[in-house]
């Protein structure tokens, strides 16, 4: 063998030694010292980690630490919520038979109550029995009990429910001495996506479980069609009988209510929704207080801002809410807001699409004062604006005796409520807000949302002018109302 080869030889054995070694040195990292170990102790990540201290496992002792003691602190606080309805079902298809009905009497069709329960979770907010759940686990209970997780049952009435949030506030009847352990709240708005989060709840009625997972997203929209949809979207599992239940961060917080999921199977496939929990406190202290929620008021209709909106406003990208109506008399009009103003933040919120500018103005207090920017010929300016309550309620008229509108309870339309039915500010009318089942007005075909124009031909503009139309005793009724946005015209006898 020649010199060349053999040199050649010992070469490539030290190049592949040199390669060895900064391989081992990519794959086999050197051994953390013993104190960053010991400073990552498991109550220290799990309980009192805080938003600014976020940060990625660093060691396997890291990846093996436990959520025991977060569940432990939490879990005391999380109810079973079980609810009752009572309805009248009739026991024969043919009751509602006019011809059986006439020939065979109504009695022998006589409905009967028919008990259905529903069940769900819910989350202990004040010491003192208050517990906040999702309106749809409640809506329509005539009777609701809470089971704690030592297994204490309590009955509990309802103190407030907004559909709108979908959440509701119960409170524990006749509480006495006992002191409940109550969640304390975290700052929804300080979540990031890929923040652990804990779920905790009574799925399917196997008993309290906890599952855990991510933020995977946030401020989400078309989940529900409640008026403030921005909700929190996690993958720790979430199924049926979980809704109202805790959402909790790695500190024992809470940061949402649990209350809907994503599924083609009933169950869960990681894609869960909660509420965040900066709207579910104001609902949770209105409840406390006395259960009375008012909301701000700003008096604008809005809209998505489309690529096409953008491009012939100048925004260099599509954002915000844009002002198609403003209120006469609101606080937009007095700030100085005009149609076709693009809103872009409030209080350093950026405002990307309508929901979100509803979310962060529900979510401040009456009397509070916000900064609202937006983007008005090619430039952006700030203005302050101070939160009002919507207008008071509309004079209302509820009609009995002999006619055929009795059963009805009308409200006067004014630019609140014409908003939240989805009407122009300037509509005139009253509302439909109540039918009593059974009643001449049932019977008729009047439902609530109803907006009624005309009886007649008189124009209806206010709770009296109905009233004392309608207690008249004519042949025939021609009414004109609004009900879906169509405007229909029917004649019924007098």
């Amino acid at each position: 063998m020649s010199i060349r080869v053999i040199l050649a030889l010992v070469a490539t054995a030290i190049l592949g030694v040199a390669a060895g070694y900064a391989f081992q040195g990519r794959v086999e990292p050197e051994p953390q010292p013993a104190q960053r170990v010991a400073e990552a102790a498991p109550v220290a990540i799990a309980v009192a980690a805080t938003p600014g201290e976020r940060a990625i496992p660093e060691s396997q002792a890291q990846l093996q630490l436990s959520f025991a003691p977060v569940v432990k602190a939490v879990t005391p606080s999380v109810v079973n919520v079980y609810a009752t309805t009572v309805t009248q079902q009739s026991v024969s298809p043919f009751a509602n038979d006019p011809f059986f009905q006439r020939f065979f009497g109504g009695d022998m069709f006589e409905s009967r109550p028919r008990q259905s329960q529903s069940l769900g979770s819910g989350v202990i907010v004040d010491a003192s029995g208050v517990i906040l759940t999702n309106h749809h686990v409640v809506d329509g209970a005539t009777d609701i009990r809470i089971s704690t997780s030592d297994g204490h049952e309590f009955p509990v009435d309802v103190v407030l429910n907004d559909p709108k949030t979908d959440l509701a506030v119960l409170r524990v009847r006749n509480p006495g001495t006992t002191s409940f352990p109550a969640i304390a709240f975290a700052d929804s708005d300080a979540l990031e996506v890929g923040d652990l989060v804990l779920a905790i709840g009574n799925p399917f009625g196997v008993g309290q479980t906890v599952t855990s997972g991510i933020v995977s997203a946030l401020a989400r929209t078309g989940v529900e069609s409640n008026n403030y949809e921005f909700f929190i979207q996690t993958d720790a599992a979430i199924n049926p009988g979980n809704s109202g239940g805790a959402l909790v961060d790695i500190g024992g917080r809470l940061v949402g209510i649990n209350t809907a999921i994503f599924s083609r199977t009933g169950g869960s496939v990681g894609i869960g929704f909660a509420i965040p929990s900066n709207m579910a406190r104001i609902v949770a202290e209105a409840g406390i207080g006395g259960g009375t929620l008012v909301r701000p008021w700003f008096g604008v209709r809005t809209q998505e801002v489309t690529s096409d909106i953008a491009d012939s406003l100048g925004l260099a990208t599509p954002r915000g809410a844009l002002i198609t109506e403003i209120a006469p008399g609101s606080s937009a009009e007095r700030a100085g807001f005009l149609p076709g103003d693009v809103i872009l933040s409030v209080d350093g919120f950026a405002i990307q699409q309508p929901s979100a500018f509803d979310f962060r103005l529900a979510t401040r207090a009456v009397g509070s004062d916000v900064s609202i920017a937006y983007f008005r010929d090619g430039k952006e300016t700030s203005v302050g604006v101070s939160l009002e309550a919507a207008p008071g309620a509309g004079e209302t008229a509820s009609l009995e005796g002999n006619t055929r509108f009795a059963g009805t309870t009308v409200e006067t339309l004014n630019a609140a409520l014409a908003q939240e039915l989805g009407l122009p500010f300037a509509a005139k009318g009253v509302v439909v807000r109540d039918v009593a089942p059974g009643s001449p007005a049932d019977g008729m075909g009047l439902r609530p949302g109803d907006l009624i124009l005309s009886l007649n031909g008189r124009e209806i503009t206010d709770a009296e002018t109905f009233r004392s139309t309608a207690d008249a005793r004519p042949d025939g009724w021609q009414i004109v109302l609004q009900r879906g946005g169509r405007t229909f015209r029917s004649f019924v006898s007098g």
